[in-house]
């Protein structure tokens, strides 16, 4: 059972998958989707309803169909019913196929909302499972700017007059583009990935001290914004500390947990005379190397005759008031 608290309309969905109406008992903005997955009724057309989870949305595809048209009417109802009777928030015919009367009565019965869809069963639950994965995720909104540098999604963190949002006019200046500003909503979407959005009521708006609220689309123009992105690297600016060890060799791999995924970390400390968006753009370089499986500094300790093994480089967490 869904324990999500958040919900799709099934007005959106319909909108968004582009699902054709075939009976809506009540008005699609009242009817919730809670539960990302999509079931195919297999055992459950046969009675088997142990692990029937009432909270997926239903999809009856070409085998489905032809097994159901080998029923008689009332066969069909026994098979059907207690399907609906569970109350999924609605059922989808796949392909385009017509509608078995007695899927219309078992519908108009218990008011299950029946939907259309002319793409094939796969290509309908995939495209659903896609948009609602997105949608219910888990999410938290922090404090931090999220750009995008080289394809690189990169969160700025720090405590608030660091220059967070002063670095991310200079690097869409540089052609690199804003996601959000102040606010940043994380998702995790999946078990690998955590994408970034701006609430839309702030979004592309950024607040600069002495100057005030500024539009980055209006000013920069439409090719300097982006609505969401992956979140691929943290970088925590922080102001110098001249008693802290700062990283200079980049062996040692730091991280922070958000929505419990790893994140890679890079502390960046701030001081005048440092130019922190060649410094980012540098850091999103280096870190999509990395992934690629280069590592500068192995590298030049290999050719200083130095051997390293996987044992040498470590991983460490680190917590910040973030």
């Amino acid at each position: 059972m869904s324990d999500s608290p958040y919900f799709v309309t099934l007005r959106r969905l319909i909108d968004e998958i582009g699902l054709d109406i075939i009976y809506l008992p009540v008005d699609a903005e009242e009817v919730r989707v809670t539960a990302p997955d999509v079931d195919r009724p297999g055992l459950e057309l046969v009675g088997f309803l142990k692990y029937f989870d009432k909270d997926n949305l239903i999809a009856f595809g070409l085998t489905e169909m032809s097994f159901l048209e080998s029923k008689t009417e009332e066969e069909q109802m026994g098979h059907l019913e207690p399907i609906f009777r569970e109350l999924p928030p609605a059922v989808i015919i796949s392909r385009g196929l017509k509608p078995l009367q007695a899927m219309l009565d078992c519908a108009e019965r218990y008011g299950v909302p029946l939907l259309s869809s002319a793409d094939s069963t796969s290509a309908t639950t995939a495209a659903i499972v896609s948009f609602l994965n997105v949608e219910l995720a888990p999410r938290i909104t922090r404090h931090g700017v999220l750009v995008e540098v080289y394809g690189e999604g990169c969160l700025l963190i720090g405590d608030s007059g660091v220059g967070k949002s002063e670095t991310a006019i200079e690097l869409i200046k540089r052609g690199h583009r804003l996601i959000a500003d102040d606010a940043v909503e994380i998702k995790r979407v999946s078990k690998r990935s955590l994408v970034g959005s701006s609430p839309a009521n702030i979004r592309h708006f950024i607040e600069l001290r002495g100057i005030g609220i500024i539009n980055a689309r209006r000013i920069f123009g439409i090719g300097a914004v982006k609505v969401s992105e992956k979140i691929d690297l943290v970088i925590n600016l922080e102001l110098w500390n001249s008693k802290k060890v700062y990283d200079r060799m980049g062996m040692d791999n730091e991280y922070m947990e958000i929505l419990g995924l790893e994140v890679p970390v890079v502390t960046i400390p701030v001081k005048p005379g440092r130019n922190l968006a060649v410094i980012i753009e540098v850091a999103a370089m280096n870190h999509r190397q990395k992934k690629m499986g280069y590592n500068g500094a192995q590298e030049l300790l290999q050719n200083l005759g130095i051997d390293i093994s996987p044992d040498d480089i470590s991983k460490k967490r680190i917590d910040t008031n973030w």
